[in-house]
């Protein structure tokens, strides 16, 4: 349990502990996908976290996929996250955020009515809450291969605006069937050429934007998330050897960057887990899985393990925004509200009483 609270260096920044606050979709964004001052107090409330990943964030407009997530690419954008990273820090924390292209997980009801894109024109299963209620999720279009460095740009440009905000750093979205990962399956991606085929080319985009975002703001600024063989909104990947060329080619690809982290949403203890975590050339964030919840003694268990230098914890920091005091001390924790996960204003967002008034 001791090294769970242990202080840990990653990229340029000295952290408290070993967990830190996982990204977790709010739904909350003002106007224009601008994070709003309630924003910026949900997270300085937890800026005990050490570190925060925020919730995914669209790189451009086209690559938003729900309703009133915030955005990192506009002026007025930056200008919102500029708050926020001023009360993480003036709270003692640090804070990355998620870039989020949705891809294919999207609606235009959802991005005032532009197009999706993704890797290849098939549509994922499914429906997705929009303005007007549950709709099916619509064909996307295939990008053509002179479109995909400007898809990087975008990355490279919300990645930019990121650190104008003053936000620490950004972690690239490329798991939980969004657009990186619809290009790593076999199952969403059916192109031919150099984006397509082998796992080497289904992992070309993935490597291409790593690398050009750690070029353009420093390595030691940048987490890449994966989630190999999560098998989630039909990004299917069942062959057990091609995930593993897949992901393999991935890490190979972006071996020598120094980049601040990877995280690996899978089980721990799982094989591929264990072999990726021993290609990749610096600290591993991961967690308890894909369906279980993190509690305090799972998360010592992953450190004491050696299975994760960082340990991402989702719902307990969602509805407690002092968690770490809460875990040191062995304190009761809030129960988080299913309810209001999604939308809304403060009521299950900032209104979770810290320990002092529990």
């Amino acid at each position: 349990m001791n090294r769970l609270f242990s202080p840990i260096r990653i990229g340029n920044m000295d952290l408290p502990q070993r967990f830190v606050m996982a990204p977790l979709t709010r739904n909350r964004a003002g106007e224009g996908m601008v994070p709003t001052d309630l924003t910026a107090e949900y997270y300085a409330q937890r800026a005990g976290a050490g570190l925060i990943v925020t919730e995914g964030s669209q790189p451009s407009a086209v690559g938003q996929g729900y309703l009133n997530t915030p955005g990192i690419h506009t002026p007025e954008q930056v200008r919102g996250w500029a708050v926020v990273a001023d009360r993480v820090h003036e709270e003692g924390g640090h804070i990355f955020i998620q870039l989020m292209h949705s891809g294919r997980i999207a609606h235009p009801d959802n991005k005032q009515g532009l197009e999706s894109i993704a890797p290849s024109a098939i549509a994922a299963p499914g429906e997705v809450v929009t303005a007007n209620g549950m709709l099916p999720f619509t064909m996307p279009r295939a990008l053509e291969t002179d479109e995909i460095p400007g898809v990087i740009e975008d990355y490279v440009h919300a990645s930019r605006c990121a650190i104008e905000a003053g936000l620490d750093g950004v972690e690239i979205h490329a798991a939980n069937g969004y657009l990186l990962h619809q290009f790593l399956s076999p199952a969403s991606n059916h192109r031919e050429g150099e984006y397509g085929g082998s796992p080497e080319n289904r992992a070309r985009l993935t490597i291409e934007t790593v690398k050009a975002v750690a070029d353009a703001i420093g390595a030691e600024r940048v987490g890449i998330r994966i989630s190999p063989a999560h098998n989630i909104q039909g990004v299917l990947e069942k062959d057990p050897e091609d995930v593993r060329q897949t992901y393999e080619a991935l890490l190979d690809g972006i071996a020598g960057l120094s980049l601040a982290y990877l995280s690996i949403l899978a089980d721990p203890a799982a094989e591929l887990t264990v072999n990726l975590r021993a290609r990749f050339d610096g600290p591993i964030m991961t967690n308890s899985g894909f369906a279980e919840i993190t509690t305090k003694d799972s998360a010592a268990g992953i450190i004491a393990g050696g299975e994760g230098d960082l340990v991402a914890v989702g719902r307990p920091f969602l509805a407690n925004p002092d968690l770490a005091e809460r875990w040191r001390t062995d304190a009761p924790l809030n129960e988080p509200q299913q309810e209001t996960f999604y939308g809304g204003g403060a009521e299950g967002y900032t209104d979770y009483p810290r320990l002092e008034v529990a």
